[in-house]
């Protein structure tokens, strides 16, 4: 297929550089990409740029990093860029994935078939900014892509192609973050295809169904002994990699990562104590079941088996588990 829509890109992470290059690899020639601005990052804070900047300057295309597109002279270059892109003519289309702006209306209208976002639930389901925790977090057994004609609402336009994906019961934040940026580049591609030739579909959101994935925080990584096992095994899953769960020992803050439930009858012990550490793991007390945790970190250190870690903290059964700050 000779591929001929003129495409511009905007997106920031990592999910957004799985896109970009599915979408150059199909042959899709990139006109202008659009990404945050340079950050702090590592331990020298030294200024890096995003994951879609550094494949972008790889490959030789144009890149704006405007702070806002609502206001100031960089908003103003950057639409006048999208409505002049290609040889004095605006783009046909905007792709926006995890960019991390707001896309005002002016720049909503300004590609001639407008701007579609790659959104990693299955609309109107997990709306906003962190889908992919917030279906793990439920308990969801299937998410998925859809790629959306934008419009000012927060994820509320038409969708115009989308593909379903099951949910292990393996799976973290991290993992099913790969899975869908695979998923979501290939669905784009199949997406500008049909939009080329005008066989995209367009279909408005149900009014039912919707939900809202609110932005996750360090403190919400605090583990709440108190709930169940189940709960807190979705919630470890949910915050791998961030913000990660987050229990005290001896003042000492410990992140929990890869657990399983374990199936007890009636309390072993109180919540939060723990009730056994051994090559399998450290198992913990909830509010109901049992909780085996296989993977702890400590502040500033690697991540380590729970046994690895338990012995050099002295930690053994009868110990009992606080808050951790959130700080």
């Amino acid at each position: 297929m000779n591929r001929t829509l003129k495409v511009g890109f905007a997106g920031t992470p990592e999910f957004a550089r799985v896109a970009l290059g599915k979408l150059m690899a199909a042959g899709y020639r990139v006109h202008l990409v659009l990404t945050q601005p340079d950050r702090p990052a590592g331990r020298g804070m030294k200024l890096q740029a995003s994951p879609v900047k550094q494949l972008a300057l790889e490959h030789g295309l144009p890149v704006l990093q405007p702070v806002s597109l609502k206001k100031g002279e960089e908003a103003e270059h950057a639409l006048t860029a999208i409505k002049t892109a290609v040889h004095g003519q605006p783009l046909d289309v905007l792709i926006v994935a995890a960019y991390g702006l707001i896309l005002p209306q002016n720049v909503l209208d300004a590609p001639r078939f407008g701007c579609l976002n790659i959104h990693g639930s299955l609309l109107p389901r997990w709306r906003g900014a962190a889908p992919i925790q917030r279906c793990i977090e439920a308990g969801d057994t299937e998410t998925g892509v859809c790629i959306m004609q934008m419009e000012a609402g927060l994820d509320t336009g038409p969708v115009r192609l989308w593909r379903a994906l099951p949910i292990e019961l393996t799976d973290t934040a991290s993992t099913l973050h790969d899975k869908l940026a695979v998923l979501g580049g290939d669905l784009l591609v199949e997406a500008l295809d049909s939009l080329q030739a005008e066989t995209l579909p367009l279909v408005p959101q149900p009014a039912v169904g919707v939900t809202y994935a609110e932005k996750i925080t360090k403190a919400e990584g605090i583990i709440d002994w108190s709930r169940s096992a189940l709960e807190l095994q979705r919630t470890l899953r949910a915050f791998d990699p961030f913000p990660g769960a987050n229990t005290l020992f001896k003042g000492e803050p410990l992140k929990c990562f890869d657990s399983e439930t374990v199936a007890v009858a009636g309390l072993m012990g109180k919540p939060g104590e723990v009730l056994s550490v051994d090559f399998q793991g450290m198992e913990v007390q909830c509010g109901q079941g049992v909780l085996r945790i296989r993977i702890l970190q400590k502040a500033g250190s690697k991540r380590q088996p729970a046994q690895q870690v338990a012995q050099a903290m002295g930690l053994v059964a009868g110990n009992q588990f606080g808050e951790a700050s959130s700080n």
